[in-house]
């Protein structure tokens, strides 16, 4: 994969890199290759079916573990099949159900709000835009960026922990809003490796650039990263 053809080719990528100098896309283009190289099989670690149980398992994961949204979901998913079922739930019920997720009281109450809310306006169907999506109870652009990448494969940029803490780190973004760093990387990183490089981010981010410890000293992205070369330097 040539990330350096990706990236100057297109007409469409030259105008969104005009304001980014050589030096730097090729610093981006080899950041993204070793990022390719290390996680070639990244996937979402969230495991759902459809695009339902996908954005019920994003609601789930605020402030949990998607190790602990699976255990939750893999009972839940079978006691409710759908946006009908979680419609009608009462909603202490559902607080038992998803307690070991944490803030289950906010979280249930989104749950069968947006379940009623698909049932009312789109037939139990999940939709597939932003705008409706983030009109959904529960649901941010996070949320709604997770949904419409992996369950529709439309380009998206997710921005979670993960994302926003490596973005600064690797020099992909400086902003210090969620939304700033979405739009710096949809800049900056072709968009049809948007879907991947967010898996990218939070694979790395888990494995060696962690919040509290990150392991730089094992970290084959030296060489790209600011963060490391400033310490080299100091």
């Amino acid at each position: 994969m040539c990330y350096n053809n990706k990236i100057t080719k297109s007409d469409e990528m030259n105008n969104r890199y005009e304001e980014i100098n050589s030096e730097e896309q090729t610093r981006i283009a080899s950041l993204l290759l070793g990022l390719n190289e290390l996680y070639p099989n990244a996937v979402p670690a969230l495991n759902y079916e459809n695009p339902f149980q996908l954005l019920v398992a994003t609601i789930l994961s605020a402030q949990c573990t998607d190790k602990r949204v699976n255990k939750v979901t893999e009972k839940l998913f079978k006691k409710y099949k759908g946006p009908e079922d979680f419609a009608v739930v009462n909603q202490e019920e559902l607080e038992q159900d998803i307690k070991e997720c944490g803030l289950f009281r906010n979280k249930s109450k989104n749950i069968i709000g947006t379940a009623r809310l698909l049932m009312e306006k789109y037939c139990g169907k999940v939709p597939s835009t932003l705008k409706e999506l983030v009109e959904l109870p529960g649901v941010g652009r996070k949320t709604g960026n997770v949904v419409l990448a992996n369950a529709y494969g439309k380009p998206a940029f997710a921005v979670d922990t993960h994302v926003y803490r490596l973005a600064h780190r690797l020099g992909l973004s400086y902003k210090k809003d969620v939304l700033g760093v979405e739009k710096d990387l949809m800049k900056k990183v072709p968009q049809d490796l948007w879907i991947k490089a967010h898996h990218w981010l939070i694979y790395h981010g888990r494995n060696v650039c962690r919040a509290r410890k990150p392991m730089c000293d094992m970290c084959s992205l030296q060489k790209w990263c600011p963060e490391f070369q400033d310490r080299l330097n100091d």
